[in-house]
């Protein structure tokens, strides 16, 4: 879920940390409970880069707001409300992740275990991160670390290819191409054969669309499932085509590829387990235990932000994702 952008002012000189604890109480999602506010939250959701103050990035939390200011915060109520312990690999950018790079944008294959971005843990390393730093490396006579922008994610769990900006000026068309859906996704996934599943894996080509919303209190691991759209859900598709079935380590299997042609979170996981065919490694959504969720970014087919011709770049599939023999 992309984070909800709120702004406030303050009316008298205080503390970030201070006026941003009482301000997100404020907030409808946090009306309810708000013993899930803690001022440890509050500092690491600074230290994380949500928090602007007169548009200027702050991420000190003993930073001191004067009356009058204007204070930006991009939350993410779901990451903000829940915390999931992690389970990270090390990982360093190195020559054989990058997928394409130009003067303008460059594409990684990210690895399984390894968040996308920063999070409210200052310490936990990121992809992004990870990727200045290979930039910066193979350019060190920079005096400031080169810029790399976000513009679209993967969960912790999914590897594949992902997409970032090298130049601020393309921006506006790259996010626009996957606003507008431009750009295609591909992903390949091992799923489970339930017995609902049976019939539907035999027409090897089939849809999901739905509406679709979180389905789980925001205390505890975000789950997604069916919702109507008077209770908050969004419409969402993905086009399923069975590439092969057979036995993952003694289960009954398939591989699927997946594209999904709108960008709802857990999507691709929700619309397989609706169909009685759960991702391996999905317990959240009824698969079969696994060392991980078998979800791969397999490629992206987009138009060149400069140039406007169309591109696919793609992510070797692991070789965790093969059947059994």
């Amino acid at each position: 879920m992309p984070s909800m952008v709120h702004k406030f002012t303050c009316e008298k000189q205080i503390r970030l940390d201070l006026f941003l604890r009482d301000a997100i109480k404020q907030l409808d999602d946090f009306k309810d409970d708000q013993s899930l506010i803690s001022n440890s939250k509050v500092r690491r959701l600074i230290i994380a880069g949500a928090v602007a103050v007169n548009d200027k990035p702050i991420r000190v939390p003993s930073y001191v707001v004067f009356r009058k200011s204007t204070i930006t915060l991009a939350l993410d109520t779901e990451k903000f409300f829940y915390e999931k312990p992690a389970h990270d690999i090390s990982f360093e950018v190195s020559d054989q992740d990058i997928l394409y790079e130009d003067e303008v944008i460059i594409l990684v294959n990210k690895p399984a275990f390894f968040p996308v971005e920063a999070t409210m843990v200052e310490s936990r390393d990121n992809l992004h991160a990870a990727l200045v730093r290979y930039l910066h490396g193979k350019n060190p006579a920079l005096r400031n670390p080169p810029y790399v922008g976000i513009m679209h994610r993967l969960d912790h769990e999914t590897s594949g290819v992902i997409l970032f900006t090298k130049q601020r000026t393309v921006n506006t068309a790259v996010h626009a191409m996957f606003e507008e859906h431009t750009a295609q996704k591909i992903y390949r996934a091992v799923v489970q054969i339930t017995p609902r599943g049976k019939s539907v894996i035999q027409n090897r080509v089939f849809s999901v669309d739905m509406d679709m919303g979180r389905i789980s209190p925001k205390s505890s691991a975000a789950k997604w499932g069916p919702l109507s759209a008077l209770k908050g859900g969004v419409h969402a598709h993905t086009d399923f085509t069975c590439i092969k079935t057979g036995l993952y380590h003694g289960v009954e299997a398939a591989i699927l590829e997946a594209k999904p042609l709108t960008g709802r979170t857990h999507q691709i996981r929700v619309h397989a387990s609706e169909r009685g065919l759960p991702l391996i490694g999905d317990t959240l959504y009824g698969g079969c235990d696994s060392d991980r969720i078998l979800l791969h970014a397999q490629s992206l087919t987009f138009p060149h932000p400069v140039t406007g011709m169309m591109m696919t770049v793609q992510a070797p599939v692991p070789d965790a994702f093969l059947l059994d023999q």
